[in-house]
C-alpha cells in the first residue's frame, strides 16, 4: 500500500535524522523560469554515467533508516530514464517517493502512459507554480497536471510564491478538483523567493538579521544526493552547485561510500549542533566571536562560518559540539 504523505508529514520526517533523502535526478529543465535558483536550463547536465547513477540509487535504497526519498532536479520528468529507474528502485525497496515538478509534461488531454506509471508508484507530488512559470506552464497546463496527479491517487502539494492572483487561481483549481473540502486532499504551501542562480537577478536580499534572530537549521537532518555522486548534508542548492565550505560537499564513487557519507552526516556533531542551537551561541567558540555582531541573510551564513572555522581548529570543533550537545544536538 502506498503511503500518501501530507506536507506536514513530510516536514516532520525531514526533521528526524536519517528518515529522508533528496535525490536530484537531473540539472536539466525545459521551463526556463527567470528566477530558477539552480540556473537549470534545457541543455543543463543530466545523467551520463548510469553505472554510477545505479550505485547512487542502490546506496539510498540500502539505507537502514531512510523511509522517504524526495526526487527533484532540474525537472525530474525531463529525464525519463533516470526518473523511471529511481522510482522503480525505491519502490522495490519499500520506500515512499515524493516528486517535485513544474507540471510542464501535462500538455496533452491525456497523461502519457509512462508518466501514469510513475504517478501510480508515487506517494506525493509537489507541483510548483508562480508567475515565472506562466510562459511555459500556463494556468490551464498547471490545472491539467494537477488533475492527472489527483486521478493517480497521489497526495497533491502545490508550492507557490506568495502572489495573490496566482494563489487565487490555485485555490480555484483545487476547488474544481476536490470541491470545497480540498484541504482534506491537497496542501497549498507558500515559499520565499530565493536570490540564487538566475533568481539573484530578480530578487534582492533586503533583510539581514543578527544571528540571535535566526533559528537552528533543522534541515541538517535531510541530505541531498545528486545523480553524479555529490552529497551535501542539507538542502542548500548553492552547496550542491559548488558554493560554500568544501567540508559540506562530498563525492562518492559507489553505494558503500554513499552509505558511509550519509552515516557520517547523520552522526556529525557539528551538523547536530547547527541543527540544535541558535547560531549566536557559537560566538563563544574560538574564532567565531563575530557571530554575535554580524548580520546574515539566513542560517546558511553562520553555518558556513562555523564549518570553515572547525576545519581550522580542533578546539573550535570541540566547543561547537559541546554547545550543540547542551541544546540537544547529540545524534549519536
Amino acid at each position: 500500500m502506498i503511503r500518501r504523505l501530507t506536507h506536514q508529514e513530510t516536514e516532520a520526517l525531514r526533521a528526524q535524522p536519517g528518515r529522508t533523502v533528496l535525490l536530484m535526478v537531473t540539472d536539466r529543465c525545459p521551463v526556463g523560469c527567470g528566477h530558477c535558483s539552480v540556473d537549470s536550463r534545457p541543455d543543463s547536465p543530466t545523467v551520463t554515467d548510469y553505472e554510477l547513477y545505479e550505485e547512487v540509487l542502490a546506496g539510498i535504497a540500502a539505507s537502514p533508516t531512510v523511509e522517504v526519498v524526495a526526487i527533484s532536479g532540474g525537472e525530474p520528468f525531463a529525464d525519463r530514464r533516470a526518473l523511471q529507474l529511481a522510482v522503480s528502485r525505491f519502490r522495490a525497496a519499500g520506500l515512499s517517493v515524493v516528486i517535485f515538478t513544474s507540471g510542464y509534461w501535462a500538455g496533452g488531454r491525456r497523461c502519457q502512459p509512462w508518466i501514469e506509471r510513475i504517478l501510480a508508484e508515487t506517494s506525493t507530488v509537489v507541483l510548483s507554480t508562480d508567475s515565472f512559470h506562466q510562459g511555459t506552464v500556463a494556468r490551464q497546463r498547471f490545472a491539467q497536471a494537477a488533475g492527472f496527479i489527483s486521478r493517480a491517487g497521489c497526495r497533491l502539494v502545490v508550492q507557490a510564491l506568495d502572489e495573490a492572483d496566482q494563489l487565487d487561481g490555485v485555490r480555484d483549481t483545487l476547488v474544481d478538483l476536490y470541491g470545497p473540502d480540498w484541504p482534506a486532499h491537497a496542501d497549498l504551501v507558500t515559499i520565499p523567493p530565493l536570490p540564487h542562480g538566475r533568481g539573484q537577478l530578480v530578487f534582492q536580499v533586503t533583510t539581514r538579521r543578527p544571528a540571535d534572530q535566526l533559528p537552528p537549521c533543522r534541515l541538517t537532518r535531510s541530505p541531498t544526493v545528486r545523480y553524479d555522486g555529490v552529497v551535501v548534508p542539507c538542502c542548500n542548492e548553492r552547496v550542491v552547485m559548488g558554493a560554500g565550505p568544501a567540508a559540506l560537499r562530498r563525492r562518492i564513487a559507489d553505494r558503500y561510500e554513499l552509505l558511509d557519507v550519509l552515516d557520517e552526516n547523520w552522526r556529525s556533531p557539528v551538523l547536530a549542533a547547527v541543527g540544535a542551537a541558535r547560531p549566536h551561541l557559537f560566538a563563544a567558540a574560538p574564532g567565531l566571536a563575530d557571530l554575535a555582531s554580524d548580520r546574515f541573510e539566513s542560517i546558511c551564513g553562520p553555518c558556513w562560518r562555523i564549518h570553515e572555522e572547525v576545519d581550522r581548529s580542533d578546539r573550535t570543533r570541540a566547543v561547537v559540539a559541546a554547545i550543540g550537545n547542551a541544546y540537544g544536538g547529540d545524534r549519536k
